[in-house]
């Protein structure tokens, strides 16, 4: 079953026995498995078993440990960490084991990467979060960090403006973990109360860690100013210009093998599957379509290709300026369409 965060509280052990916890968010997974094993041991959990699934791992260690009884408690802790998603023919013959045994002496906490279209499709996924509990913990979106912000702020009995939040908001944008110490920080430099913004910005540091897929989000959002945030953030952080274009050719080459597709008579989601455009990539295709008409989804890929060759040293420029011009362009024309939206309502 499939629950949200705010719900793990009432599925805790001994209520359930069965956790997958799957996202890109290491804090969020982290404090979720804290709280898991605290409730397992409140319940008698005494003993615990980490397995970190990799490259010839033996999974008749897994199975050893669910047949084995404990010599000194009556529950035990079992954790299996899967970093690649892929436990292979033998380990999801074992997962799709432990999904169906009864767990009534061992908790269970699988942890996941972000769920990617192979592994929602995998059986022994589907058996592990129809048994048990799925829980997703991805990046916290941009406009819903200062309210998480506001809830850290108030655990230390503090709080702040919602600017002061949206300041904290973009310099720990896509690094939740610096962002819980940055709160700590606050804590431990200033007393409980409202902290003014000027005491903020002079504390919290600039930590974004910014993902290069993000970047189609926020240029298709019309977000000019997080755009060029972002590039001079992948730049600082050693991303190299080929890197960074590559998830935007991954938008605007289907985008535009889309649009000639449904020229040519095909409904929109044929034309998707067409283009090999599946699961949440299609939101993304279809923002792209209305943003941008066809000569601009044209040049914009004639545009990428020149970059590319710029980026490889076959052609003359500077590969991260051109970038920054073609994102720039775009999320401005998202900018002006989303103004003529707003005046015609």
């Amino acid at each position: 079953m499939r629950i949200q965060a705010a719900q793990l509280a009432a599925h805790l052990p001994p209520v359930q026995h069965l956790f997958v916890l799957a996202g890109d968010e290491p804090l969020s997974i982290t404090e979720a498995a804290d709280r898991i094993r605290a409730a397992a041991r409140q319940h008698g959990a005494q003993e615990r078993a980490s397995f970190t699934v990799e490259r010839y791992f033996n999974w008749a260690q897994v199975s050893q440990f669910l047949q084995s009884g404990s010599l000194f408690a009556e529950q035990r802790i079992l954790e299996i960490h899967l970093p690649s998603g892929k436990p292979g023919i033998e380990g999801a013959k074992a997962l799709q084991q432990l999904a169906s045994q009864p767990l009534t002496d061992t908790t269970v906490i699988v942890t996941l990467p972000a769920p990617d279209r192979d592994l929602n499709s995998s059986a022994w996924f589907e058996a592990l979060s129809q048994t048990g509990v799925l829980l997703l913990l991805n990046q916290i979106p941009l406009p819903q960090l200062p309210e998480w912000i506001a809830q850290r702020l108030a655990l230390q009995q503090q709080s702040a403006s919602l600017s002061a939040r949206q300041f904290i908001a973009e310099q720990v944008e896509g690094n939740l973990l610096a962002a819980h110490q940055e709160i700590q920080k606050l804590g431990l430099l200033y007393p409980p109360g409202e902290l003014s913004e000027q005491a903020i910005r002079e504390c919290v540091l600039n930590v974004a860690r910014f993902d290069v897929s993000q970047l189609g989000e926020a240029m298709l959002q019309g977000d000019a100013a997080r755009v060029c945030r972002m590039l001079d953030g992948l730049r600082e952080e050693g991303e190299t210009a080929v890197a960074v274009m590559n998830p935007l050719v991954w938008l605007l080459r289907p985008s535009l093998q889309v649009r000639l597709a449904m020229q040519q008579g095909a409904a929109q989601n044929a034309a998707m599957t067409q283009a090999r455009v599946f699961g949440d990539r299609q939101q993304q295709v279809r923002r792209a379509l209305d943003v941008l008409p066809q000569k601009h989804l044209e040049a914009a890929v004639q545009k990428l290709a020149e970059i590319d060759r710029i980026a490889k040293g076959v052609g003359d420029g500077d590969a991260w300026l051109e970038l920054s011009r073609l994102c720039s362009g775009i999320a401005r024309l998202a900018a002006n369409r989303a103004a003529r939206l707003s005046r015609a309502r």
